[in-house]
């Protein structure tokens, strides 16, 4: 129901616009002014005002199909406004009824719109449109002031104040100009001023809340005990201890979902922490989550058995591709098959290039040090990218089992490769850094030593890089392939010019490891666009300009 109520307000917002333009109407209103006596004034006011109340319609629709209570609220009053602004505008008794028909569903489905907003918005959606309005009132009077011939004779400050402030909202003002033209270029360009503080205010106000995700010391606790009991179930569980997510528990306690929340998507990542037969309590704890604040719930890199629970809950499951997993106990440099890698291990350490692997807890002050900074030096001005499967922190105490292998030539650092526990004999890969001035092979050459390593180190399994799509890329280049299957690789190998798709797996297929399918779960595929954005967003795959992040920056919002 809700989403039909959006598009009757939608519809009514656009009758409403268009009704302002019909040659009818205008008919209408010269009668009602020329020989009923209406005035000029007061017809010219509830013209504009049904102009901005549509297009708040048209604003309000989106935030109704959500179920925003606030954008029930101010749907109610705008339409009573439209209704209201068609009689005073021209008697348009037919008009002024279809608001009316609007209303009266609006009004008998008022319990279906629950969803809450976020506090903070408030302030920011009236602080916003505030600078707006005070900035748009500027620089018409700027325009004015630096073209006094448009005007006639000499209005002083208030009455140019008072055209400018009038012409908000679509009413002359008290000055005159000399043509039509700049009366035309005023009017419009100051009701076009008015439209957009008029949107920025009800977008802000109607914005899902979008809390800043911050995992708390206790919570961190809580979900390392569980790891402990459950962690070995799923490779990317100690990704869930990112300082940057929330989190959704169980009634009992025992099993979490970690999140975030993206441009109005409640992205959560991985599996759900704890006890499998706790799965359940935590995802109906997210999705109730979801539901109050009208975020769109989504999974993304669930495993098979995570993306099945979900499924239970009313999402789908759409496949993403392949996390590679090599046992090590099957791993050797022997064969034909690794002949490319045992080349490059060979040739990297005839020059000089050495490989140290340590737990975090062995790395001691001064060289975590060197390392971090090395690490962000080679990273340069670039975004940190990750979510699902990264940490995004190197040398927390708190993380003293994770393992760091470093390359080095000639006492230079040259590679690091940092992996974090999955559970107590596995190991999952975190990050990988190089010097850019390094030889190619490096990074295959710590992998093999840290494969070669594993036994001493009592681990029993790697996961290494996800491979998106992995399945296309593979199957699509095979003989036989069908040609919308082609097309699906092509536009893969293309993007991956800009994203890692194609390099990635390459690079996996090079140790030969077994593939473990990875799952984006979602409610409706009419979401996947939304979804797809936020998830780049959340791997900082696509980030906003700073501009853009620095206007839409409010305190406690991410």
């Amino acid at each position: 129901m809700p989403r039909l109520i959006g598009w009757l307000v939608w519809l009514l917002g656009i009758l409403t616009i268009a009704g302002v333009f019909l040659p009818e109407q205008r008919r209408r209103i010269h009668y009602l002014v020329q020989i009923v006596g209406v005035p000029v004034l007061a017809s010219a006011t509830a013209t504009a005002v049904a102009t901005v109340l549509g297009v708040l319609l048209l604003v309000l629709a989106g935030g109704l199909r959500r179920r925003k209570r606030r954008a029930w609220l101010a749907a109610v009053i705008v339409t009573l406004g439209v209704a209201l602004s068609h009689l005073a505008r021209g008697l348009e008794v037919e008009q002024a009824g279809v608001a009316l028909l609007v209303l009266g569903p609006l009004i008998a489905t008022r319990r279906e719109f629950y969803a809450v907003g976020d506090p903070t918005t408030r302030w920011y959606a009236v602080r916003l449109p505030i600078q707006l309005l005070v900035a748009s009132i500027a620089l018409g009077m700027i325009a004015l002031v630096i073209r006094p011939g448009s005007m006639i004779g000499h209005p002083s400050l208030w009455e140019e104040f008072q055209e400018i402030t009038l012409g908000l909202i679509g009413v002359s003002g008290p000055v005159r100009f000399t043509s039509d033209r700049a009366t035309d270029v005023v009017a419009a360009t100051s009701l076009a001023f008015g439209v957009v503080v008029a949107f920025v205010a009800v977008y802000l106000a109607l914005r899902c809340a979008q809390p800043r995700a911050v995992l708390t010391a206790e919570d961190e606790a809580r979900l390392r005990r569980l790891l402990e009991l459950h962690g070995a179930r799923d490779s990317l569980g100690y990704f869930a201890l990112r300082r940057d997510k929330s989190v959704a528990w169980s009634e009992s306690g025992k099993a979490a979902v970690l999140y975030r929340v993206v441009s109005g998507v409640a992205l959560a990542s991985g599996d759900p922490i704890g006890d499998p037969e706790a799965w359940p309590g935590a995802i109906e704890a997210f999705l109730e989550l979801a539901r109050r604040h009208a975020w769109i719930p989504a999974a993304i890199a669930c495993s098979e058995r995570g993306a099945t629970v979900y499924r239970r809950h009313g999402l789908d499951a759409l496949e993403l591709g392949d996390e590679a997993i090599v046992d090590i106990a099957e791993f050797t440099l022997d064969g034909r098959a690794m002949r490319g890698v045992r080349q490059a291990v060979n040739r990297l350490e005839r020059g000089g290039y050495e490989v140290r692997i340590r737990r975090v807890r062995d790395v001691g002050p001064d060289d975590m040090i060197e390392l971090v900074h090395v690490m962000s030096a080679w990273r340069g001005s670039s975004v940190e990218r990750g979510f699902s499967m990264a940490l995004s922190r190197l040398g927390d105490p708190a993380d003293a089992d994770c393992v760091v292998v470093t390359a080095h030539q000639a006492g230079v650092l040259r590679g690091l490769l940092h992996f974090v526990p999955w559970g107590d004999c596995c190991l999952s890969l975190d990050l990988m850094r190089r010097d850019r001035t390094a030889e190619n092979g490096l990074s295959e050459l710590m992998i093999v030593r840290l494969l070669q390593a594993g036994p001493d180190l009592g681990i029993e399994r790697v996961s290494l890089n996800f491979a998106a799509f992995r399945a296309a890329l593979d199957r699509g280049s095979r003989i036989g392939a069908g040609p919308v299957l082609r097309v699906w690789r092509r536009l893969l190998v293309v993007a991956s010019r800009w994203w890692q798709i194609e390099s990635l797996y390459r690079f996996n297929v090079k140790f030969h490891p077994r593939w473990a399918p990875r799952f984006l779960c979602f409610a409706s595929g009419r979401d996947l666009p939304r979804i797809a954005l936020a998830s780049l967003e959340a791997e900082a795959l696509l980030v906003r300009p700073r501009p853009l992040q620095r206007m839409l920056h409010r305190e406690g919002v991410v």
